[in-house]
């Protein structure tokens, strides 16, 4: 197996761990708004998604317009819990120092939020110069639009790309710009990720390198899982 030119990482659930917090606020926000959603089906209708489309889809399911304020103070709400509670994902340092290949971050994330996690947890230094965000381009994931534009910039071809992802859009984007996707099980279920085109999914960071660069990899099975 050739190495891969570039690994990009998704942020938010894969570098750090804040999908459970970011999907508790939204629900609990969403509650205020009479809108009852548990934790799972936040992670199911949510996760990977941009603010933009979050707000559409919270907006859908109330049948009405939410107060411009909505996604401030979700953020905000979301923001000072994570300065509390936010972690990297467990070995994802250790992973990073394995790497032969180079690597780069693109989130549907706003930037300001990038910065702020990855400071948090030790890991912005990793990725100075190397952070590609929804604010970069016209559309957000589900849409090949950000990992072509991370791949573009770090000069590598699509087709030597790989993605490291944990939600079924991030892998439709990686697809639809004709790259590599491995799904991280972490709050996704693997077949959901399968579904979205994965061509493996692992569960722990140590299995990564096995996974880029053919040494005693596994692909994840549903009843893994």
């Amino acid at each position: 197996m050739q190495p891969p030119e570039l690994v990009i990482f998704d942020c938010d659930g894969v570098l750090v761990d804040t999908e459970r917090v970011s999907n508790q606020v939204m629900a609990d926000l969403l509650a205020e708004h009479g809108i009852s959603l548990s934790f799972e089906d936040c992670v199911a209708r949510f996760i990977g998604r941009s603010n933009s489309q979050c707000l559409l889809i919270a907006e859908a399911l109330i049948g009405q317009p939410l107060p411009d304020d909505f996604l401030d103070v979700c953020e905000a709400r979301t923001l000072a819990l994570l300065g509390q509670e936010l972690r990297p994902v467990p070995g994802i340092e250790a992973l990073i120092a394995e790497l032969r290949s180079p690597f780069c971050v693109a989130s549907n994330g706003q930037r300001e939020k990038m910065r702020f996690t990855l400071g948090k947890t030790g890991l912005l230094k990793y990725f100075y110069g190397k952070i590609f965000c929804v604010e970069d381009v016209a559309l957000p994931k589900p849409a090949p639009d950000l990992f072509l534009h991370a791949a573009r910039s770090c000069g590598a071809e699509p087709a030597r790309c790989v993605v490291i992802e944990d939600t079924p859009t991030g892998v439709r984007a990686a697809r639809a710009a004709g790259m590599r996707a491995i799904g991280f099980a972490g709050l996704t279920p693997v077949t959901s990720l399968l579904q979205a085109g994965a061509d493996a999914v692992f569960f722990s960071m140590d299995e990564l390198p096995g996974l880029l660069y053919g040494e005693g990899s596994r692909t994840a099975t549903p009843e893994a899982h």
